[in-house]
């Protein structure tokens, strides 16, 4: 069976209406989520319906950004993925992040058509190689923004196949609920006498994503130990009694979303 046609099924007759997001039912559920590890598992399953391997909500990277993972709000990306992304500075040769700074609207970018563009280091190949072996051949891309203007995608990957126009449609309505709540759960916090670092931050957010400290330190570019040492710094910061509740108290206060 072709990935197109195993997609169609997965899309049909592999989902039952209750799997299946409907109409409104998709925007009551997501109102309902109320953590980031909400969202994350909501993602998951929307990811698995629809036919891909995996997720990543960002927002639009500025041009003179250098790391995916600064602009990354939540993915179940495979570690070694974004941190070898990064590693080879690839968002400078990204076509998706070029065509989101230009349209707002859906589109998608298969491998084989981004593999045979010029101008990428002869490094891409390596990159390459793990997406195919992650069963990565597309990428589905979905502007979004909130309520502020803030502009972002989320973009799903995975089998190389033709989006029906009514499961795009519906994908795109489910990002853009997805994103504001995002934003919304990020805007609970309005004081807070406790200080967090950027780099305490950025801890916190990998750890909510369900990132040990050893894959957070191959994203950050840091020692397991450094990793380490700013969650134990800011778990005493936000009085908590281990990481999951200092994450807890984090999202709470809107230090993370």
């Amino acid at each position: 069976m072709s990935w197109n046609a195993r997609m169609q099924d997965t899309m049909t007759t592999g989902m039952t209406d209750v799997e299946l997001p409907r109409g409104g039912d998709f925007a009551s559920e997501i109102a309902r989520l109320e953590t980031q590890f909400d969202i994350i598992r909501y993602m998951r399953r929307i990811t698995h319906i629809f036919g891909f391997k995996t997720f990543l909500i960002c927002s639009i990277p500025p041009i003179d950004m250098e790391r995916l993972s600064a602009a990354t709000v939540i993915s179940n990306m495979p570690a070694e993925l974004l941190n070898k992304y990064d590693s080879l500075s690839m968002l400078r040769f990204s076509t998706g992040v070029r065509r989101l700074r230009e349209t707002t609207m859906p589109f998608q970018i298969t491998l084989e058509d981004w593999e045979s563009e010029g101008g990428k280091p002869d490094s891409a190949a390596d990159y390459i190689v793990m997406l195919r072996e992650n069963g990565i051949y597309q990428a589905n891309y979905f502007p979004v923004h909130d309520a502020e203007g803030g502009r972002g995608a989320v973009i799903l990957m995975g089998p190389e196949a033709e989006l029906p126009m009514t499961a795009a449609m519906e994908l795109q309505m489910i990002a853009i609920h997805v994103y504001n709540r995002l934003a919304e759960i990020g805007s609970v916090w309005k004081s807070s006498s406790t200080t967090l670092s950027e780099r305490e931050i950025q801890c916190l957010s990998w750890t909510a994503a369900g990132k040990t400290s050893a894959e957070i330190a191959g994203i950050l570019g840091l020692s397991e130990h450094t990793v380490n040492h700013y969650l134990n710094h800011v778990t005493k910061k936000l009085d908590a009694v281990n990481r999951t509740q200092a994450v807890v108290k984090a999202m709470k206060k809107g230090y993370i979303s």
